[in-house]
């Protein structure tokens, strides 16, 4: 069982013990937090809830409303819908905020509460640790009978949404419609199921195969939109003779495709694609997060822009990119955030983006992923023992690296030429995430190894 609190939100597996895990009475206890932190911000309390499809989604959804109208917020419940619907329905009804119940790309024993400011956006570090203080210490208060808040459905939110992007300037109906494209989705029981294939039929896609499609938030797979979590797509889409498959994530803020050939797109390059066609049609920056391929870089700079790397973490990336003006950003693991619409990561209008650059390129989607540098990225952890003084073990990898190009903001980056590696220690674990990239995939794992040598020599070196 686990509990996780950070500044984002609250993650857990549900049942357990009270504190250790996310039962009823830490739905409740961080929910009134949030109330009280929306209490705070001024006289609005209008507060819009929506939920992913996983098994706990309606009992998390029941606590969090009855929570709210307890504090006297007026409540308006999506019910199922998306992580961006959610944050777009939040600036369209002027709410004061939003919770989202989702665990993301969690198993289905997880749930969460993702906590959103007036903007639609993730609340920010200090609106984060507010909270999570008044949860613990916090003089609690509920409202008096005749002050209770007021509920309300509305589940209009994803048919707005995919009315919006069909109005994005650019995404060309007409191009995709003409294509005749073959579609696969990957619906992973959640509610990519009630929003992806709509919004499809919408761009003019004829013939759509939905596999995973019953909504009963029993993943068929391991969520997380991964390679290996991706085999049956991939079987489809070759089997079917398809265009191309999509595969998301279950609340729809992440996004990957196959190729015709079953072979996989990348989801590092979900956002280089969309990033490049954008660039092609309009000139800016990018951002994306110190974790992320180089191949945002290259196609950026091709197009005359600026990139501009973040700390990782959404609200990092959307806080670097309302200072640099980023025309697009986003993260590697198939986060697109498209200004124009909202700041917060979006598959629906990657779709619709992605498959207007597929259709006017006249390519394949094979033949397009082709037009993009291979780079690789190794992805690696050292455990840590308790003791370890990772700030001082930072500060000789910076020292015996002080040659190259290093960028501290979020953990240690160190830049070799056309190759990197990033090292960052994790919230939850006691663990240094390793990441690497290079051209060559050998090169990309040597130099993670190197790291994790250095690395684990000054731990020997400290208990010596």
């Amino acid at each position: 069982m686990a509990l996780i609190r950070s500044i984002s939100g609250i993650r857990g597996t549900i049942g357990g013990v009270p504190g250790k895990s996310l039962t009823p009475i830490d739905i409740v206890k961080f929910t009134t937090a949030y109330g009280a932190w929306i209490a705070q911000q001024g006289d609005n309390k209008k507060i819009i809830i929506g939920r992913d499809g996983r098994i706990s989604g309606g009992m998390v959804r029941d606590l969090v409303a009855a929570t709210l109208q307890g504090i006297g917020c007026t409540v308006v419940d999506l019910g199922l819908s998306t992580t961006p619907t959610v944050e777009m329905a939040v600036k369209m009804e002027d709410a004061a905020g939003g919770i989202i119940i989702t665990a993301s790309h969690n198993p289905k024993e997880w749930n969460a509460l993702k906590l959103l400011n007036k903007d639609g956006e993730f609340i920010d570090a200090a609106a984060g640790q507010w909270i999570l203080d008044f949860a613990e210490q916090g003089d609690i208060r509920y409202a008096e009978v005749n002050k209770l808040g007021v509920l309300t459905h509305n589940d209009t939110y994803i048919q707005q949404h995919i009315d919006i992007i069909l109005r994005h300037p650019l995404v060309d109906v007409e191009a995709i419609r003409k294509k005749n494209f073959k579609v696969v989705v990957d619906a992973v029981n959640s509610t990519g199921a009630i929003s992806v294939p709509p919004l499809l039929k919408a761009l003019g896609v004829q013939e759509v195969l939905v596999i995973n499609e019953e909504v009963t938030g029993k993943f068929a797979h391991n969520p997380e939109p991964l390679p290996e979590n991706l085999i049956e797509l991939c079987a489809t889409v070759k089997k079917q003779n398809a265009s191309l498959g999509i595969a998301i994530d279950p609340d729809v803020d992440r996004l990957c495709f196959v190729c015709e050939d079953g072979s996989l797109f990348g989801e590092e390059y979900t956002l280089v694609a969309i990033a490049d066609y954008i660039l092609s049609q309009k000139k800016g920056n990018t951002v994306s997060n110190l974790s992320s391929t180089r191949a945002l870089r290259d196609v950026t700079e091709k197009h005359g822009g600026q990139y501009y790397p973040s700390a990782v973490g959404e609200v990092n990336v959307v806080r670097k990119m309302k200072e640099v003006n980023a025309v697009i950003g986003g993260e590697g693991n198939g986060g697109v955030i498209v200004p124009e619409l909202h700041y917060g990561r979006d598959a629906l209008i990657g779709i619709g983006l992605f498959l207007t650059h597929l259709a006017r390129s006249g390519k394949t989607t094979k033949a397009l992923r082709s037009t993009y540098p291979d780079y690789f990225i190794s992805k690696n952890k050292i455990e840590l023992d308790e003791d370890v003084n990772v700030k001082h073990i930072f500060e000789q990898i910076k020292a015996k690296y002080k040659k190259q190009p290093i960028n501290t903001e979020d953990g240690l980056r160190i830049d070799f030429d056309n190759d990197w590696v990033h090292l960052r220690t994790s919230n939850t674990e006691p663990i240094i995430r390793i990441y690497s990239e290079s051209g060559s995939e050998t090169t990309a794992n040597n130099i993670a190894k190197r790291i994790m040598a250095d690395i684990r020599e000054m731990m020997l070196m400290k208990a010596e």
